[in-house]
């Protein structure tokens, strides 16, 4: 008898024994009993005649999909290929790659020509994971990554902008990058050389904020024991980034108009003028118009400030960049090498597309930081996700544009929308299209 396997020694018993019984009958019970094992099996024109399970788990090509096929290129297994174990990097069926080791033994028909192959694959110990890659440099403007067509006028208001002096402000949701279109206008300009500053005009009180703003002398309140510099002087021939500018108090808004129109200010307590040549970018997150008509926001400042508006879309209004921000800031924490994500689960990746994404890229970006946190594994899985998202089924923002209602239909908007979503505020203020932040002041705003 000729073994199927030439350079596989036995003894007689073991000769006798086989010649007792069919080859192919063996043969196939040892493929069934191996079946875990990741083997697959080619004849001599490297079609794919047997994949087991094991080798669909470690592949994730099944064997409907690879049986009768050619066997992949990368692991093919000719006549001249060495029986020892070699390495080869192959692609997976979710478009990433693994690093496997690979043990042949070859068959010979009746004249000794190659008539096929029989492979096992193992996972190396020592392989560098590769994910689904993602050309961020492709689809990223200064830091801003998108392939909405929304965005590249975002893009081309930002580089025009960018060439002239003017005053911008920046209009978009909590979270959505305005402090990023700030930063890309400064270094497209031709201050990129200067100072770049921020402030968040809803996180300090007046008198706090006009002395961050604006500086102070020695003696100016009590605890001034020294003249301090304040923004605009320290941002001189630079640019300063005024977040949520909608938040600025009143006494300040007029003092702010000022430095824009006369391009000089009176430190607090002071008593001579500093000239400035500053460049401003303000965000908001509101409507000017609307704080205007409330008496809230200044309208001659208003106009000061929105020389040239740039409008930011909120990212669900761009579904086709949230599996590219996914992966993105996939990349970014498994280089952290804590943990090392190499694809998302089906149903993850649904629950993720369909979320409406109320906190925009900030939130999206913590939920990946709330993966690599509490998961472990190559899979982000639905349970790796924060609670928000398994409260209740992600649900479409309403089509409802609460700046354009009435104080008491916007009342009552918020009303229905608590009662629909059982008291949770984020799926409250995702079905109304709103920031969680936005959702609470309206709240308070109204006494609901």
């Amino acid at each position: 008898m000729k073994s199927v396997f030439p350079e596989l020694t036995y003894n007689n018993d073991l000769a006798l024994w086989l010649a007792e019984h069919s080859q192919q009958t063996l043969f196939l019970k040892m493929l069934a009993l191996c079946d875990h094992e990741a083997i697959f099996l080619v004849d001599r024109n490297q079609r794919v005649l047997y994949w087991s399970q094991g080798t669909q788990t470690l592949t994730g090509w099944s064997a409907k999909e690879r049986v009768g096929q050619i066997c992949l290129p990368e692991c093919q297994i000719a006549a001249a290929i060495s029986p020892k174990d070699h390495l080869i990097q192959l692609p997976k069926a979710d478009g990433s790659t693994v690093l496997l080791k690979q043990s042949v033994q070859l068959f010979q028909d009746q004249s000794g020509d190659f008539s096929g192959g029989l492979a096992r694959l193992t996972l190396c110990t020592e392989q560098k994971v590769n994910f689904p890659k993602v050309d961020v440099r492709q689809h990223s403007f200064q830091g801003l990554i998108s392939r909405s067509p929304a965005m590249e006028a975002v893009f081309q208001i930002i580089e025009n902008a960018a060439e002239t002096t003017a005053t911008v402000l920046v209009r978009g949701e909590s979270g959505s990058g305005k402090e990023l279109v700030a930063k890309a206008i400064h270094e497209l300009s031709g201050r990129k050389s200067e100072p770049f500053l921020a402030i968040n005009c809803a996180a300090l009180s007046s008198s706090l904020l006009e002395s961050e703003l604006f500086g102070h002398v020695r003696g100016a309140f009590t605890g001034a024991i020294k003249d301090h510099q304040g923004l605009f002087q320290r941002a001189q021939g630079g640019t300063l980034f005024l977040d949520e500018v909608a938040e600025l108090p009143l006494d300040l808004q007029a003092k702010l108009l000022r430095v824009i129109q006369e391009r000089n200010y009176i430190p607090v307590g002071g008593d001579h003028l500093i000239h400035v040549d500053v460049r401003i970018v303000a965000a908001t997150h509101r409507s000017l118009r609307e704080e205007v008509k409330l008496g809230h926001f200044r309208e001659d400042l208003m106009y000061r400030l929105r020389v040239v508006p740039i409008f930011l879309p909120p990212l669900r209004e761009r579904r086709e960049d949230i599996s590219l921000l996914l992966w993105h800031f996939i990349q970014i924490h498994n280089a952290d090498n804590f943990r090392c994500i190499e694809k998302i689960d089906p149903q993850a990746m649904r629950t993720l597309l369909d979320y409406a994404w109320p906190g925009n890229i900030r939130e999206l970006h913590n939920v990946i930081e709330y993966a690599f946190a509490v998961g472990r594994g190559a899979t982000l899985r639905c349970s790796e996700l924060p609670p928000e998202f398994r409260e209740i089924p992600p649900e479409k923002p309403m089509p409802l544009m609460t700046e354009m209602l009435t104080p008491d239909h916007e009342a009552r908007a918020i009303q229905q929308a608590l009662v629909q979503t059982r008291g949770k505020i984020t799926p409250a203020a995702t079905l109304l299209g709103m920031s969680r932040v936005t959702f609470w002041r309206k709240r308070k705003l109204y006494g609901v």
